[in-house]
């Protein structure tokens, strides 16, 4: 069968059929067209033209004229729209006028650095002129890095190696600084959270070495759709942008269903495993050999996925059928062998992670699975975007799990097809961020106080970080004075000193992967089962000092799943709402995590088949949260007893930390919630949700001013949802929340919504 008998087939067998709870066709539509602006180097058009592209579209139009006359652009256009145009003709065509010219490209990760590199590289082929264009991260070699710098007209490279190799040897840039005219970010949308607030403050750092050396680059950026580009850019560089975002590029008929397994125990509101249901709609695809992604949010799922695919289709490998897994964690050799694989159609099917969720180019594959809600819109849409291209039929399934935030989506569709998506929030300004970037530009170059001239805030924290001799001022000037050297100890995507290596003792200790620090006792605690390709090894030791862990090849049929506990402590208050009925705030706390345990989880049935307590350290993060503190005497008030009340306030933690994401719009991950019975900062009962960031980027505040709109939505789902006692779909398994912990955790929200916050 092909794509189109499989969609009819799905559409007509009713098993399948009675899970589907939205199907949305999205028409074809046909593409708009602009000429090649009269600016543009004749030797670059006709380059173009002979290549096939005889017009651009109306997007790219306006992207270049507006890059051309100067202005900071951000282009926001679906994936697969053609956005890399937008700035390779630009640069190459200011490079081709002033041989001088210099261009620097940031991408968010390595993988996506090479994919554009080899675009760009056959593109200047197809030209036959000298520019001479280099990736620069740290896989490239020593012995190229001089030519680099002396001599790269564009530079390639990502945030981190911005941040730690460049800038803080910029003196050795010279010739890029001196000559920099335009400075690309693609995928802008993906700087969100600490990232972002990170980035912003490495592109000040940027500018301000520019501005030592004379140039001011225009900036190029590039985002899938969200509901605030124009802002974040403008948060990112400092400056005004022109939005682009009226997409001329056609597009083919698009089917995208919501699934929702079926309800496999009633009374406790279990569904069967979405995990099992994508493996088996992925088989239904990859036995009629049409190209499918699965997305799995885990990579602990994107492994247990791709050995029951393997599993499933081991008869037909051989007949043309390979399926491959990807995930950060694999080593790049293996990255590139799969993605060629998937532009070339010798893998018919791959199990990522959102690693390629990005712009990478795996080909065009037609189907799309998504298993359960990826944390985000924007995320949604752009693992949807990886099938169909410009013409023909594709295909998206979104598999919903059993959570609270996927049952909502299933009932609540429109916040799919009918909501603007999210807004990217960052927040520069965050103490612990700012300060440690201005170590790294005083490092970079001093200041003095006529720089400081209306920068707020700046002056205060260079004499914090003087009275504290890690700088030294002379007169009206700030000096790096430490022998560190600050950019190496700042990680741009978290607080992790640095990954774990993991090395398979059973072929000489090889090298097969890496898991980042704060991962590392979920993943690679003595026991665990470590998942790679769908092989397994048992982790034998881990050695926490030297970063590593040692594993062993095993054939078993379970994989490991840990558990954390965590505490939670307030440090400052920040914004408080009291009445003499409850105490709602937000402010800094420090959350600590430590690893108790972990369990057995048997393959294909996921029953529970034994367990293991840890000994592991104590890991803690200072971050920012949202309070909600009740009266000492609820419980008397709602008739609750003492095991009932507990309960209750664990499932209202729950729903809480589920759904608010969807109100704050971030990404589920970003944000966790714990439940007090007496909290020792308030006394009294006290659920918190608190930023899984460190230093967090100001979700808590905005959850403090929607908490209203939020408990009312917690309140309609908890009420609609079909269980009888708590399910995780809503508050909680009854297992864990107690036979009445639904009818509690309503009572409690009928309370907060009588004295809502103000």
């Amino acid at each position: 069968m092909n794509l189109e008998q499989v969609i009819d087939y799905l559409r007509t067998d009713p098993s399948l059929r009675a899970n589907i709870t939205h199907w949305e066709t999205i028409v074809p539509k046909a593409a708009i067209y602009g000429d090649y602006p009269q600016q543009l180097s004749r030797q670059l058009v006709a380059t173009m033209v002979h290549r096939g592209i005889e017009r651009l579209y109306s997007h790219q139009q306006q992207a270049i004229r507006s890059i051309m006359d100067g202005k900071d652009t951000v282009v926001v256009t679906p994936t697969a729209s053609g956005k890399t145009l937008c700035y390779n003709l630009p640069v190459l065509d200011s490079i081709l006028k002033n041989r001088q010219s210099r261009a620097l490209y940031l991408f968010p990760t390595k993988a996506l650095s090479q994919d554009q590199m080899t675009e760009l590289y056959n593109l200047i082929q197809e030209l036959d002129v000298d520019i001479k264009t280099y990736t620069f991260d740290g896989d490239t070699p020593q012995t190229a890095r001089r030519a680099i710098r002396s001599a790269g007209h564009i530079v390639v490279t990502n945030p981190d190696m911005l941040h730690a190799g460049i800038l803080p040897h910029h003196t050795k840039w010279i010739k890029l600084f001196e000559n920099l005219d335009y400075v690309v970010i693609d995928e802008i949308h993906h700087y969100r959270g600490v990232f972002g607030s990170h980035l912003a403050n490495v592109i000040k750092r940027l500018q301000r070495i520019c501005r030592f050396y004379g140039s001011n680059p225009t900036f190029i950026c590039c985002s899938a759709t969200i509901a605030n580009p124009g802002e974040l850019t403008e948060k990112i560089i400092g400056r005004e942008v022109n939005v682009i975002d009226e997409n001329g590029a056609p597009s083919g008929e698009k089917h995208f269903l919501i699934y929702n397994p079926p309800v496999v125990n009633q009374q406790l509101g279990i569904r069967r495993s979405a995990i099992k249901e994508a493996a088996s709609l992925a088989t239904t695809f990859l036995r009629q050999r049409i190209q499918t992604i699965v997305f799995a949010h885990f990579r602990l799922y994107v492994e247990v996925l791709l050995t029951y695919l393997q599993r499933e289709l081991k008869g037909d490998f051989g007949e043309g059928i390979k399926i491959a897994g990807y995930r950060g964690g694999y080593l790049p050799n293996e990255r590139r062998r799969i993605e060629s694989g998937l532009r070339s159609g010798d893998i018919t099917g791959v199990v990522s992670t959102n690693a390629l969720e990005l712009g990478i180019d795996v080909g065009n594959l037609d189907v799309s699975i998504i298993v359960g809600y990826p944390g985000s819109i924007a995320s949604l849409w752009q693992q949807a975007g990886r099938a169909g291209r410009r013409s023909g039929v594709s295909l998206t399934i979104l598999v919903a799990n059993s959570s609270a935030i996927n049952q909502f989506l299933c009932t609540e569709p429109k916040y799919v097809f009918g909501k603007s998506p999210e807004s990217g929030i960052i927040d520069p300004d965050n103490l612990i961020i700012r300060t440690n970037h201005l170590k790294c530009a005083t490092f970079e170059l001093p200041f003095d106080s006529e720089e400081l001239l209306g920068d707020d805030g700046t002056s205060e924290i260079l004499d914090y970080l003087s009275e504290s001799n890690i700088i030294r001022r002379s007169g009206n000037r700030y000096h790096w004075s430490s022998e560190i050297y600050p950019a190496q100890q700042i990680s741009l995507r978290s607080a992790s000193p640095e990954n774990f290596v993991i090395l398979n003792e059973s072929h000489n200790a090889e090298v097969i992967g890496e898991v980042d620090y704060f991962s590392a006792p979920i993943f690679l605690h003595p026991e665990a089962i470590y998942l790679h390709s769908a092989r397994q090894y048992q982790v034998t030791k881990l050695d926490w000092e030297g970063r590593k862990a040692y594993v062993k090849e095993v054939q078993v049929d379970y994989y490991t799943d840990a558990e954390t506990k965590s505490d939670l402590k307030v440090l400052e208050v920040n914004e408080e709402s009291q009445q003499m009925e409850f105490v709602a705030g937000h402010g800094e706390v420090s959350v600590s995590n430590v690893t108790v345990l972990f369990k057995k989880i048997k393959f294909e049935t996921h029953e529970n088949v034994g367990f293991g307590d840890l000994d592991l350290p104590e890991m803690e993060m200072h971050t920012n949260s949202f309070w909600y503190a009740f009266p000492g005497d609820i419980r008397f008030r709602l008739d609750l007893d003492g095991a009932d009340f507990g309960s209750a306030l664990r499932g209202l933690a729950n729903i809480l930390g589920k759904i608010a994401p969807l109100w704050v719009m971030c990404d589920p991950r970003d944000l966790r919630s714990i439940s007090q019975v007496r909290a020792p900062f308030t006394e009294k009962p006290t659920v918190y949700i608190y930023e899984n960031i460190p230093g967090g980027v100001g979700l808590s505040e905005k959850l403090f001013s929607e908490s209203e709109r939020l408990f009312e939505s917690c309140r309609e789902h908890v009420r609609s949802c079909s269980c009888s006692s708590g399910c995780p779909s809503c508050v909680g398994p009854s297992l864990e929340v107690g036979e009445h912990g639904k009818a509690g955790v309503i009572k409690l929200l009928d309370y907060m919504l009588a004295v809502a916050p103000v």
